[in-house]
């Protein structure tokens, strides 16, 4: 499977190097390894069903995006932060606002 990159760059899927994001994304959080590789498989799963020889480095970061999002908020937005590159705080700020909304109880919106 091929791999296009966001400059149009074609390399070969390495699965070492997308584990590699993963873990970097969740040093120092409590996310086992079994669970960062648990998320590698998912992700060759989607790709191998989905794609037939080439998938883009885009869509590889929204399914690990999700994965992340879904196991840990601080490790999706420290893994955001680098696959969306964020311009500004502002950029940034956006997306943990939308997180923090996400997080609330329907009861905790109204609250302030």
């Amino acid at each position: 499977m091929m791999v296009i990159k966001k400059d149009g760059r074609r390399e070969p899927f390495e699965r070492k190097k997308l584990l590699s994001g993963i873990l970097k994304a969740c040093e120092k959080r409590p996310v086992p390894m079994d669970k960062a590789e648990g998320m590698v498989d998912e992700v060759e799963r989607i790709i191998q069903r989905n794609y037939e020889k080439e998938v883009s480095s885009t869509a590889i970061g929204e399914f690990v995006m999700k994965q992340l999002h879904d196991l840990d908020e601080v490790a999706y937005v420290r893994f955001a932060s680098v696959y969306r590159q964020f311009k500004d705080i502002n950029q940034f700020m956006k997306e943990l606002s939308g997180l923090l909304k996400e997080g609330q109880k329907p009861d905790e919106k109204n609250r302030y």
